[in-house]
């Protein structure tokens, strides 16, 4: 074959296809199965089920058990008859913080962006990343890249820092659980020393990244508290370490904080204390 003449692409090999297969189609079942129930249809038993599904009895009982004890479904103990779980409440509570929180923010990150005349970004955490739902680019010809929906490292920024802080004990060792690589010069990698700076978000309420995410870049972030006083977001300020000095920061961060404290209050936080776990 002459190297001038397109080669074919190259196809994907499925070693086991029929396991893959069949766990798509468990998958595809237990979801078809939890949008069975409706308004009119809250409760449903086993054979109901596996009628409008149209498959065994014996796949309905397997897949209900194991939805039942994610706390997917519960079951009535007088009928013996299922119904959604109120695990399905606490996902959906989630993602109803999120589309709150990005609503709620919109006004105040504009405003915050016209004061310091930097990229101002809304964050909440993804397994060991965080993601941008908002990322305003400031007015400054040299300025950071914009990229709403863009993944970051959490452990190096400081929206993560902040987001982190709001972790129970549980879930920071689950955190701790994942890699963490060098990104930039003064990258923080040591379990202890990331903890300790966890601790110190803790302690005056906002992070300070110093080119730990990216060389020649600095943020400022605060938390951001819902109704019940959990951070479910934060809140950052970022530039280049030309415009953003080290002594600046004392000015900065109020003004961030305060940002993000009118976030809070409009999700509905109105407690003095939050809730540090």
């Amino acid at each position: 074959m002459s190297d001038d003449q397109p080669r074919s692409p190259r196809k994907e090999i499925n070693r086991n296809p029929r396991r893959n297969s069949s766990r798509l189609s468990s998958v595809t079942t237990a979801i078809h199965l939890l949008k069975t129930f409706t308004e009119e249809d809250q409760e449903l038993g086993i054979s109901e089920i596996a009628k409008r599904l149209d498959v065994a009895k014996s796949t309905v009982h397997r897949l209900a058990g194991a939805l039942l004890e994610e706390g997917l479904l519960q079951q009535n103990p007088e009928t013996g008859r299922y119904g959604l779980g109120v695990g399905l409440f606490s996902l959906g509570s989630l993602v109803r913080a999120r589309l709150d929180v990005t609503i709620e923010s919109k006004h105040v990150l504009s405003a915050l962006r016209e004061q310091i005349k930097e990229n101002v970004r809304l964050a909440v955490l993804e397994r060991d990343s965080v993601v941008f739902l908002h990322d305003f680019e400031g007015p400054q010809t040299l300025r950071l890249r914009s990229a709403t929906g863009q993944l970051r490292p959490a452990f190096c920024t400081a929206e993560g820092l902040c987001l982190i802080s709001g972790l129970r004990q549980p879930q920071i060792d689950q955190f701790l659980a994942y890699p963490r690589f060098e990104r930039a010069p003064n990258t923080t990698t040591d379990e202890d020393a990331f903890l300790a700076r966890v601790r110190q978000v803790k302690r005056r309420g906002y992070a300070f990244e110093d080119e730990e995410c990216d060389e020649g870049t600095r943020c400022v972030a605060a938390p951001i508290f819902n109704a019940e006083g959990r951070i479910v977001a934060s809140v950052g300020v970022a530039g280049p370490r030309a415009r953003i000095k080290k002594n600046q920061i004392p000015k900065i961060a109020p003004i961030v904080v305060e940002a993000a404290s009118e976030i809070s209050q409009r999700m509905g936080f109105i407690q003095r204390q939050p809730i540090y776990v």
